[in-house]
């Protein structure tokens, strides 16, 4: 049993639309294939991975260092005590070969995207969903297959006023989701403070909203928002200020008692220690949005959950970012709080298998091989065309 190849492309997603810190009008992910000689229904069996948006594609990354190291590792290395399978940690450790801990930057979504994919190529040989197979080596052996999702919109974008913004956010409600995010930060308080008014006027009972300013504030600024926000029921006021700075995080606890969310720029286990260690975090209402493919992949995001525990902190926090299936299992087979979705927006990658609904703010996961993007059409048909 062996990886007999593995391919990067670099993707398009770009967009008009922005936050309060970019434009995604130049924006791609890195789609990966792992190819493997394990052979079902008379085909090889591939896993299939892509980084999250907000960050660029990895290739170059990709290509020049840690593809290499794995297409030139003993295959025998690679496999688990069985033999009947790749051993997603011992592929890890190769990716990793002669990398210097700390300064983490992009490495980590270069080895998070190419881990994605692995762990597609895991369960698939398993013959079992991803969920499932989690669930019995890491969780409690019982995954469940609801997970709550809330839409992810409200950008920034030219010629969108109040009556657009309130439509773009019913519909994600009329599809079922209970919970829909906008961006602020991108423009005054005042004029955020007239944007979350409009979207709050078509949201109904047991129907939030919550907000997120992408890092983009000052203390003073995050400060002032708190205060501001503060006269909402929101269901979070989300990375207020530069993700490395716990300090500021610390500080807004004093002028913000409701739930607060952030970590989805954090790309390492460390990283997110030192967040949980110095940032001020309440286990008790907030929220950690540790994005797997953007932070080193599934084998670091089971050492951060190890992390968690030993501070006190249940799994059930965590709503990572990212809009994608693999979190969507990691969720059903570990117990997070739910995932990010993407209704509208960086398709093909974002939302469900093809005939999955939301219901009542949730999704239920199908039975499928591995993370489930063969029943995702327009998205398999470009991760074949890597493959073929």
């Amino acid at each position: 049993m062996k990886i007999v190849d593995i391919r990067e492309k670099t993707v398009p997603i770009s967009s008009p639309i922005r936050n309060a810190y970019i434009d995604f009008s130049h924006m791609t992910l890195s789609l990966v294939a792992v190819i493997t000689d394990v052979i079902r229904d008379g085909r090889p069996v591939v896993g299939y991975g892509f980084n999250s948006n907000g960050r660029y594609g990895q290739g170059s990354l990709m290509r020049e260092r840690f593809i290499p190291r794995v297409l030139a590792a003993d295959p025998d290395t690679l496999v688990d005590d069985t033999g009947d399978n790749l051993d997603a940690h011992r592929i890890w450790n190769a990716l990793f070969t002669n990398e210097k801990p700390g300064g983490h930057g992009e490495r980590s979504v270069a080895i998070g995207t190419i881990d994605m994919a692995v762990w597609d190529a895991v369960a698939k040989i398993a013959e079992r969903p991803l969920f499932d197979l989690l669930a019995e080596r890491y969780g409690d052996g019982r995954a469940n297959r609801e997970v709550f999702v809330y839409a992810a919109g409200g950008y920034y974008h030219p010629g969108k006023g109040h009556q657009k913004l309130k439509d773009e956010m019913r519909s994600y409600l009329d599809r079922g989701y209970t919970v829909v995010k906008q961006k602020i930060g991108g423009a005054s308080l005042d004029d955020d403070l007239r944007r979350i008014d409009a979207v709050l006027s078509v949201l109904g009972d047991g129907q939030k909203l919550a907000v997120d300013a992408n890092g983009r504030f000052d203390l003073d600024t995050a400060i002032a928002y708190a205060k501001a926000l503060s006269a909402y029921d929101l269901f979070w006021y989300e990375e207020a200020g530069d993700p490395l700075d716990f300090e500021l995080q610390a500080m807004l606890r004093n002028y913000y008692r409701n739930p607060m969310a952030t970590g989805e720029n954090l790309f390492s286990m460390a990283d997110a220690r030192n967040l949980i260690r110095y940032g001020g975090m309440r286990p008790d209402r907030d929220w950690l949005q540790f994005d797997c493919a953007l932070s080193y992949g599934l084998v670091e995001y089971l050492r951060t959950l190890d992390m968690l525990a030993e501070h006190g902190w249940s799994a059930s926090r965590c709503i990572p970012h990212g809009g994608h299936q693999m979190s969507l299992n990691i969720a059903a087979g570990l117990g997070l709080g739910g995932n990010e979705s993407y209704p509208d927006l960086f398709q093909p990658f974002g939302g469900f298998p093809d005939g999955v609904e939301v219901r009542n703010g949730h999704v239920t996961l199908p039975e499928l091989p591995g993370i489930g993007f063969e029943g995702k059409a327009d998205l398999y048909r470009q991760m074949k065309a890597l493959s073929d």
